[in-house]
């Protein structure tokens, strides 16, 4: 099992940054791909990135890719989330997961462990 704490989050302005870190403590950290997803109020928890048990891969969702670049430190077990030009759109609540699948897939489902998430508020 692991335990995953994320931290980073707050209020910024549009065009802002910044830089969410999901800290796992548990089994082997490396044994697991990782994701940030996030959920608005009223919406549905929707796929934000993933990077694989090593950081060879990594997904995007089309709405952030290009200004979202994740990354990981398996010495450190923890994965980070470096938000750019940051929207009013991006503001949700924030969640890091981790699943034992070999590669990180997009659903919410397929991941078997989760933080208990981090608030990003982005100002007009």
């Amino acid at each position: 099992q692991v335990q995953l704490v994320e931290s980073g989050g707050g209020l910024v302005q549009a065009g802002g940054s910044l830089r969410l870190s999901c800290a796992a403590s548990g089994r082997t950290f490396s044994s697991y791909a990782m994701g940030w997803f996030r959920q608005a109020p009223g919406k549905e928890r929707e796929f934000v990135t993933a990077i694989s048990r090593h950081g060879l891969r990594t997904y995007y969702a089309d709405s952030v890719k290009g200004r979202f670049t994740i990354s990981r430190d398996n010495a450190k077990n923890t994965v980070y989330l470096q938000m750019n030009s940051l929207k009013p759109e991006d503001t949700a609540l924030y969640y890091c997961a981790a699943t034992i699948a070999t590669m990180p897939g997009v659903r919410f489902n397929e991941y078997n462990y989760w933080g208990q998430g981090t608030q990003v508020t982005v100002s007009s």
